[in-house]
């Protein structure tokens, strides 16, 4: 019979390793209901995967309950009360699904391809050598401010049409949002979110409107156009713009800071790449698998489905945990194991089905150009003091990644 399993994500010791929490999780005879959020939570690689895939496990249920049942979700959820945050967050190309999901993800799925990050590649160059540039040798310093938040803000910026100077200011904004969707929901972080879209909105009207007077050649103006076919309804170029940054800005922060991390913590690696730079491509695959940003995503079943022999009625929410499912051995050999050369590696940091992360190869992308350029201008990098997990469930990430560079 399996150990009681204490499952607290805000914990200090959760946030060190959640790893033997979710190995626990996966020795259980069936996925353990956690009442704090009303979900089941799925940990083992096929069960998540099974879930990932099916049509019938959506993101929202808009569409399969009644306007009472709805109000009720988003009551228990804790995102009512919420306008602004209603009209451009709950409702964008994350949280939709079927027909109206694919509509929205064709209309900008090309852009994200890489033959739509063709060119781009260049521009990461230039601004990581402008960020490489200014870091002094010898000193401490923080590897995730310095260098990993800059970067893929103003790069998405740059490719959306944002200008550079405006790029802090909406990681901030996505962060404030970001936040509130983790488990610890209080009425201050609700506010703050709340305002956030707001301001961000205003940004983005602006935004749009300079563009629709002199379109330039970024994604914002090609979006417009859309808009004017009337491919783009009401809202939704503003709540897609939105969800583009958002994505943009603090995944792409956190693996950058924990990849280097997992580097640094095994010299081995570190040296290999050194020797063998062709061994990037599954080196940063596996900085996912081990690491990934964003652990944790929900589904609520529209219809039953049976996992390991339990059978989950429709209305069930079920907690797929990304996280967990990276650290199957079942799938992974020796799971635990930071291996820069593991293939296959079949990992689920991006999601799977219908909601696989659109902005894959462009995060991959970032890291690829900036450890390399890393590795090539600093013969050592070194840890220059401890580091610290965020807490929570829905992001993997470091406070801080103190480094020093010779």
């Amino acid at each position: 019979m399996p150990t009681p399993l204490h499952f607290d994500p805000t914990s200090a010791a959760f946030a060190a390793n959640p790893y033997a929490v979710y190995e626990r999780l996966q020795d259980q005879d069936a996925p353990l209901y956690w009442p704090d959020l009303d979900m089941v939570m799925v940990s083992r690689y096929a069960d998540v995967s099974q879930i990932a895939v099916n049509p019938a496990m959506v993101r929202s249920l808009k569409d399969h309950c009644s306007d009472v049942d709805l109000e009720e979700e988003t009551r228990k959820s804790g995102f009512a009360d919420m306008p602004y945050h209603a009209r451009f967050v709950q409702s964008n190309l994350l949280d939709t699904d079927g027909p109206e999901h694919g509509r929205l993800r064709r209309l900008i799925f090309g852009a994200f391809t890489a033959r739509g990050l063709k060119g781009l590649e260049g521009d990461i160059h230039d601004y990581v050598e402008r960020l490489l540039d200014g870091i002094p040798k010898g000193e401490s310093f923080d590897c995730i401010e310095e260098i990993a938040a800059p970067l893929p803000g103003v790069i998405i910026g740059r490719f959306l049409g944002v200008p550079e100077e405006d790029a802090p200011q909406l990681r901030l904004w996505s962060e404030q949002i970001v936040s509130y969707y983790d488990i610890d929901k209080t009425p201050t972080k609700k506010a703050i979110a709340e305002t956030a879209v707001k301001d961000f909105h205003d940004y983005l009207i602006l935004l749009k409107n300079e563009r629709h007077r002199a379109p330039q050649d970024d994604m914002i103006s090609r979006m417009i156009s859309q808009e004017t076919e009337g491919l783009f309804h009401k809202d939704e170029l503003i709540a897609t713009c939105m969800l583009i940054l958002m994505a943009g800005h603090g995944s792409t922060i956190d693996v950058i800071g924990t990849g280097l991390h997992s580097l640094l913590k095994h010299p081995v690696a570190m040296r290999e790449l050194r020797d063998d730079p062709s061994l990037w491509p599954t080196a940063i695959e596996e900085m996912f698998r081990y690491e990934p940003p964003l652990p944790f995503f929900h589904r609520h079943a529209t219809d039953a489905v049976t996992l390991r022999g339990h059978v989950f009625p429709a209305g069930t929410t079920f907690g797929l945990l990304y996280g967990a499912a990276n650290r199957d051995g079942t799938v992974f050999p020796e799971p635990d194991r930071f291996d820069i050369r593991r293939t296959p590696n079949r990992h689920v940091a991006f999601g799977r089905g219908a909601h696989l992360c659109l902005g894959n190869q462009l995060a991959k992308l970032n890291m690829r150009v900036l450890f390399r350029a890393l590795f090539k201008q600093f013969e050592k990098i070194e840890l220059a003091g401890d580091a610290e997990f965020k807490r929570g469930l829905s992001t993997r990430g470091l406070k801080a990644l103190d480094i020093k560079v010779f």
